[in-house]
């Protein structure tokens, strides 16, 4: 299990941290809404420890973002205030469960084994289309039995593409499931990723381009052909 303990007080974090780990519980830190932001993006966590008052975005915006992710993380809130309505309000944001400060460091282990609990019993699906498979919840894709790695951004796109099951998705929705809300709708990242994806998963390609539409997989006999260039090749 790997936790994101975002706490603004050092001692405090450092403390939970070495206990987390003294349970073979894996954590890292992060101090302030920001940098919390930052590791979630880059790394995968099972769970997330998250104290409502801290600096730059605050909790309850991490909290926002994590669920808005749809990426299933669990989120225990921290507060020092016990009143009802606080507690009401996390989980209005999508807190799974709630701990006032100060607690056990036992009664924190026990909760965050409990909600990992119940999220495998929540593992999405394995997803399988023209020799893919995609497990969604150890993050890994094979392709013909062959291991592929990706980018974490590659793979949210790679996602929204196995999910269609064929279906052509425009570039619009690919940035607004794959990226967030702060994505520039003129960018380019859209065609540079699924081009970058394209080389990583191998010919015969396996992402088609459909002019002035979007992308899908190919599951034909002409995979991945890019009729948007002459001669085929991909975009």
């Amino acid at each position: 299990m790997r936790v994101l303990i975002v706490e603004d007080e050092p001692y405090l974090a450092e403390a939970v941290r070495d206990g987390l780990r003294l349970e073979a519980i894996a954590a890292d830190i992060a101090g302030d809404g920001d940098t919390a932001l930052e590791l979630l993006g880059v790394n995968s966590y099972d769970l997330a420890v998250l104290d409502r008052d801290i600096p730059g975005p605050s909790g309850d915006e991490v909290a926002r973002r994590i669920v808005a992710s749809g990426r299933g993380i669990p989120i225990l809130m921290l507060t020092a205030a016990d009143r009802i309505d606080d507690k009401a309000s996390g989980f209005a944001l999508g807190a799974d469960d709630y701990l006032t400060k100060p607690f056990e460091l036992r009664e924190l282990v026990m909760r965050l084994r409990a909600l990992d609990r119940r999220r495998a019993h929540a593992r999405p699906p394995v997803s399988e289309i023209a020799g893919l498979r995609l497990d969604p919840f150890r993050r890994e894709v094979f392709r013909d039995g062959r291991y592929v790695a990706l980018t974490r951004k590659q793979f949210a796109v790679l996602e929204v593409l196995v999910a269609a099951e064929g279906g052509v998705v425009s570039a619009e929705e690919l940035l607004e499931r794959a990226w967030d809300a702060n994505a520039d709708p003129f960018t380019n990242a859209v065609r540079i990723t699924v081009s970058a994806l394209r080389k990583r998963l191998g010919e015969p390609w396996l992402i088609a381009t459909v002019p002035g539409v979007g992308y899908r997989i190919d599951t034909g006999v002409d995979r991945g052909v890019d009729t948007t260039r002459p001669g085929g090749t991909h975009a």
